[in-house]
């Protein structure tokens, strides 16, 4: 299988997926595709991570178009106008910066940085236009970025997405308290906690400014629409913790679904390991079946108003987006310099984190 390359053109290379985490039906049947934009976004998101200071020169010469963060976001919110999908990508790599900065909280034992950098995130996702000069570029970054997602739909979009992401900020917290004091989560907690962390929410909120629309809640809510937007982004999650099992068992974690069924569960390593890819797989058949009700439940919306045409077309864009998730995290896993865990000195840490302590400053 040819996987689009992380470079700066977009020559294929073919990518060789370990055996273990080979999804044949992704190949097969996910093709992967990529916004026509990519080629800036990528430039213009290593300028934006140098200008808001969340990488170094260094790191963002070394490491910033191997980790892939941008192809990432290209190849899910494919027909989002420019600005919206370089505001969305730059958020994105926000995100991963911001996650790399919990764990080195937790790694070096900051807890008070920690509780700082958590108030001052929700008080920027409220106030985004107060912080955009803040003295901690994870803050400014924030602000920056929300700011900009602010401006294509209605206020009533932005405080659905902002009350969306103070849950995941509180779900970073209760992360860190279970890292600190070596807690794993049952399995049902852990699930319940991962749609957080991973903020399944505000991904799928974010297909709808990519479709130049806010959809009505009777349609979000709806389970015709809820329930492959949820199999998209559990797939997402499950994926990632069989790819990433390696560096978290080499940093002692606790949150990884193959770790509470370990520890819970009484299963040995390999028996996790093949739970977890029964359940990524589950998922898959799962939302083809999703897709297609989904596709039927757009078709219904169609009730020949200009609203109605409008809101199906929506739909189907969002729908297809959801797809375009599973093969983009798919080939991200294996592109991203972020999972080539035996390429680095130390399993547990990748090379391109800032260990400097910004919040005990």
């Amino acid at each position: 299988m040819h996987a689009l390359s992380h470079g700066s053109t977009s020559t294929p290379t073919t990518i060789a997926v370990p055996p273990a985490l080979s999804l044949p039906v992704i190949e097969a049947a996910f093709p992967r595709q990529l916004h026509p934009y990519w080629p800036k976004l990528q430039r213009e998101t290593r300028a934006w991570l140098l200008e808001k200071r969340l990488m170094t020169p260094e790191k963002v010469e070394s490491h910033a178009d191997g980790l892939c963060y941008t192809d990432l976001m290209a190849g899910y919110y494919i027909g989002a106008p420019d600005e919206v999908l370089q505001a969305i990508a730059d958020y994105s790599a926000w995100f991963f910066v911001w996650d790399d900065r919990h764990d080195r909280d937790i790694v070096h034992g900051r807890p008070d940085a920690w509780r700082r950098l958590k108030d001052l995130l929700h008080n920027a996702l409220d106030r985004p236009g107060d912080h955009l000069g803040h003295q901690d570029p994870v803050v400014a970054g924030l602000a920056d970025s929300v700011q900009r997602l602010y401006a294509f739909l209605p206020d009533t979009f932005n405080a659905r997405f902002a009350r969306h992401f103070h849950a995941v900020i509180e779900a970073y917290d209760r992360e860190f308290h279970n890292r600190t004091e070596g807690i794993v989560p049952t399995v049902e907690e852990y699930l319940e906690l991962r749609r957080l962390t991973f903020a399944h929410r505000i991904w799928t909120d974010l297909l709808e400014p990519s479709a130049g629309y806010e959809l009505p809640d009777a349609v979000r809510k709806n389970p015709a629409y809820r329930k492959p937007a949820l199999l998209s982004q559990e797939f997402a999650a499950w994926y990632n913790d069989l790819c990433s099992l390696p560096k978290e068992i080499a940093g002692n974690e606790v949150h990884n679904l193959g770790i509470s069924l370990v520890t819970h569960e009484g299963m040995t390593l390999e028996e996790a390991i093949a739970d977890v890819r029964r359940r990524v797989e589950k998922c898959i058949s799962e939302f083809l079946d999703a897709e297609q009700e989904a596709l039927r439940f757009a078709d219904r919306l169609d009730d020949g108003t200009v609203g109605g045409k409008e809101t199906s077309a929506a739909v189907r864009a969002c729908v297809g987006n959801m797809r375009n998730w599973f093969s983009s995290v798919y080939w991200f896993h294996h592109e991203s310099g972020r999972y080539r865990v035996d390429s680095w000195d130390d399993r547990s840490t990748p090379p391109y984190v800032n260990n400097a302590t910004e919040g005990e400053k």
